[in-house]
């Protein structure tokens, strides 16, 4: 009978967050690049269509697993400190999944704003939207839609993870077994699915405002900046069912994301667990 998995160290939760971020980013990378050209301003087509869908992938790469590392690292440590009461739960799986994100999006949204710039064509290479980012908007120009992002994950979290862990109570409750890695990664699957859904408004917002730059002239009318007024002003000029656009492929890709996210992430911990290593680091 499988061991019941329990909660990881500093060391374990580094590695297991890093090695499941770098593997839903590297798989699931062209649905969200075609997700990041439906979304923007000036269109599918004009931003690349299904040309070099794999553009930015360097730069997620090098965030996805420090960001995911960082997020677990704070969700697992604050999960364990506080009390175990089922009717608690829910609530700190919340804070806790909150927390994680505000953490994470330190080291994530620099690299979210590169891979979105790369990704609707503004820059042809990574060395150049560095260079013009940080040139047209400084060290700040890379933290451009920070507040954006935490808002979007926030919600996302406090929807996706009390479900996840519902979930797998819920299931291991009636095998009356510790959950299995693949069927923690079914219920990350649908509860990521249901999470990405009910935000995409948010995730339009967030990268609207990632795509904004303060160049004069030729993207002077892009320029989007907070999250009442890009809503509104969407909502106003292209119509409601904008704050919907790729509400589809983020479904689907944040749904299989959640199966190779969340299953890669218990996989890794319980092997690190299992085996004891790092156990003492």
């Amino acid at each position: 009978m499988p061991r019941e998995i329990g909660t990881p160290n500093m060391s374990q939760c580094l590695v297991a967050g890093g090695f499941a971020g770098m593997a839903v980013d590297t798989a699931l990378y062209p649905l969200d690049t075609i997700k990041t050209r439906l979304q923007a301003r000036a269109g599918f087509i004009a931003s690349g269509g299904f040309r070099g869908i794999y553009s930015g992938l360097s730069s997620a790469i090098i965030g996805s697993a420090p960001g995911a590392a960082m997020f677990f690292l704070t969700y697992e440590q604050i999960k364990a400190a506080f009390p175990t009461q089922p009717d608690s739960q829910p609530l700190v799986h919340m804070f806790a999944a909150s927390v994680g994100e505000v953490a994470a999006c330190l080291v994530r949204v620099p690299t979210e704003v590169v891979k979105q710039r790369l990704q609707a064509g503004q820059h042809s290479s990574l060395t150049a939207v560095l260079r013009q980012t940080h040139s047209a908007e400084g060290l700040l120009g890379f933290y451009r839609g920070y507040l954006t992002q935490v808002v979007r994950e926030i919600p996302f979290t406090c929807i996706q993870f009390p479900i996840y862990e519902y979930l797998k109570l819920c299931y291991a409750r009636r095998q009356r077994r510790s959950i299995l890695s693949w069927e923690a990664a079914v219920c990350g699957s649908i509860a990521g699915g249901i999470a990405a859904a009910v935000t995409t408004p948010l995730d339009v917002v967030k990268t609207r405002v990632m795509l904004s730059t303060k160049q004069k002239g030729l993207h002077q009318g892009l320029e989007y900046s907070g999250i009442i007024s890009t809503l509104s002003r969407i909502a106003r000029e292209e119509s409601p069912r904008a704050l919907f656009s790729g509400v589809v492929p983020r479904t689907v890709w944040i749904s299989i994301g959640g199966f190779v996210f969340l299953g890669s992430y218990e996989k890794m911990k319980a092997v690190l667990l299992d085996t004891g290593l790092l156990a003492s680091a």
